[in-house]
């Protein structure tokens, strides 16, 4: 099956000679803190990496086994059944899981390339008639499943407008170090001055998947109750992967491997690009991504991604259909494809096999 479904990284881009010194390193110089129960917000050193970096104390970074468990946080700690939260249309699937767990009322601003309709969030994070908005979710940089990203034009209004309405903003950004042309943006966190946004990331782009390493950075107001919720989730988070993180920064072989790993995926990116442009019939637009894993396909009105889904994976390709984006069943005729796992010769291949499905179906 050559997949176009999971935003992992392909085995031949992952660092596995540099972790397995890294990890070996550490057990050698820790192993009988590493190897242990710690506390429950992570391998202090990589915290007080990360506080520098985002100008904020250590007591504020939180190290987790994904930045998706990081959300789950958050939403266990802010959120309360049919609390109103706003996100992007499309917006991360298993984010979706987590807000309907939670008893969330869910409410999506469209995203497309020309950015956020910034009316209606502000129609929404005003509207006071169904309750005040208690969370606002998005992935401000090459965006999953789009590959979008806020201009900073969109990124300042954003900051305004939840700041003048008190509203709180999760910032979702595991791929911003993935870039392969443009300019880096400001984040969301950067631009509200550390307040009044939690900013997440992850290393599961950007080093390893399998090593669960992610972080939130938290106002002061949630160190208690999410102290509180990490301790009973899991007591300690796993210090070993977050530790060879840290060894890998602190001798300097985290940018190079990073170099490494967006050179891959810039290449797949651009088969990619090259592949739909070659093979998908008139009708069919995608977005350009500047960086990331990903990108959105909106088919020739009628044509169904789940239909073709299901004709697809019969030729052995398979994808995510748009649906799974959307909260209200929109997006039936859109789909994501995530070009990092496949290698450039399955991605031709696999476009081709799309590309004359749909050329059957127009």
């Amino acid at each position: 099956m050559i997949s176009f479904a999971r935003g992992v990284p392909s085995p031949d881009i992952l660092p596995v000679s540099e972790l397995a010194d890294a990890a070996k390193r550490v057990i050698e110089a820790e192993g009988a803190k590493v190897l242990n129960y710690g506390p429950p917000f992570g391998y202090l050193p990589l915290r007080e990496h990360l506080a520098e970096e985002h100008g904020v104390d250590p007591s504020r970074v939180v190290l987790t086994p994904g930045a998706l468990q990081a959300f789950n946080f958050v939403s266990q700690a802010l959120l309360h059944d049919r609390s109103r939260t706003v996100v992007e249309g499309p917006t991360y699937d298993r984010a979706l899981v987590v807000l309907r767990g939670a008893g969330a009322s869910i409410e999506a601003v469209q995203l497309t390339d020309d950015g956020l309709d910034l009316d209606r969030l502000e129609t929404l994070l005003a509207s006071d008639d169904a309750g005040a908005v208690r969370l606002l979710y998005l992935i401000p940089t090459f965006q999953n499943p789009s590959g979008r990203s806020l201009s900073v034009d969109q990124r300042h209004a954003v900051v305004e407008l939840a700041k003048a309405q008190g509203v709180t903003v999760f910032e979702d950004d595991p791929y911003r170090l993935i870039r392969y042309e443009g300019e880096a943006l400001p984040s969301l966190h950067e631009l509200a001055g550390g307040e009044d946004v939690i900013f997440s990331s992850s290393y599961s782009k950007t080093a390893a998947a399998g090593l669960r390493v992610g972080y939130i950075v938290i106002p002061e107001s949630l160190v208690v109750p999410i102290t509180a919720i990490a301790s009973s989730t899991y007591i300690s988070p796993p210090l070993l992967p977050q530790a060879a993180i840290h060894d890998l920064i602190d001798r300097g072989l985290f940018d190079p491997t990073l170099e490494r790993t967006v050179a891959h995926l810039r290449a797949r990116r651009d088969a990619t690009l090259g592949a739909l442009t070659d093979e998908f019939p008139d009708g069919c637009s995608w977005s350009r991504p500047e960086g990331g894993y990903f990108l959105w396909v909106d088919l020739p009105e009628g044509v169904e991604a789940a239909e073709l889904l299901v004709d697809a994976e019969a030729e052995g390709v398979t994808f995510i259909k748009g649906a799974d984006f959307f909260d209200d069943g929109s997006g039936a005729n859109s789909l994501r494809l995530a070009f990092s796992f496949p290698s450039v010769e399955e991605i031709q291949q696999g476009v081709a096999v799309i590309g004359r499905l749909l050329r059957d179906r127009v």
